[in-house]
Order: structure tokens, then C-alpha cells, then sequence
């Protein structure tokens, strides 16, 4: 096995409900997860009562897809 070339260095912050601010190499603003659609609908939350975000899924599919 190789050397290791590189380590991300990641942190997540929790906020309200299902909000999270995830901080990334090279961005100095963090990318902001929440849920929408199906997903809210999923864990319970009210559409009406929240900003939709983007969830990690999508940022998962995304990555995979790209």
C-alpha cells in the first residue's frame, strides 16, 4: 500500500432540527444540509415551517455521479 496523499479535514456543525453547517477544504463559507420533499416527509418536519436545503444524500449523489 501507498503512502497516504491526502486526509479531508471536515467538521460539521449541528444547528436547529435537521440543519447542519458542514465546513470544507477550500471554501471559507460552510455548505448548509437540511431536508426537503420526500426526506422531511420522512422524518416528520414541515415543509411549511422550514427553509428546504439540500440533504447529504444529494451532496453523496452528486460526488458519485460526477
Amino acid at each position: 500500500m501507498g503512502d497516504v496523499v491526502y486526509v479531508s479535514e471536515v467538521g460539521i456543525e449541528r444547528k436547529a432540527g435537521a440543519v447542519r453547517h458542514a465546513y470544507l477544504p477550500a471554501s471559507e463559507e460552510p455548505v448548509v444540509f437540511g431536508v426537503h420533499g420526500a426526506v422531511a416527509s420522512h422524518y416528520g418536519v414541515s415543509e411549511a415551517a422550514i427553509e428546504p436545503r439540500p440533504t447529504t444524500l444529494d451532496y453523496v449523489v452528486a460526488a458519485a455521479a460526477g
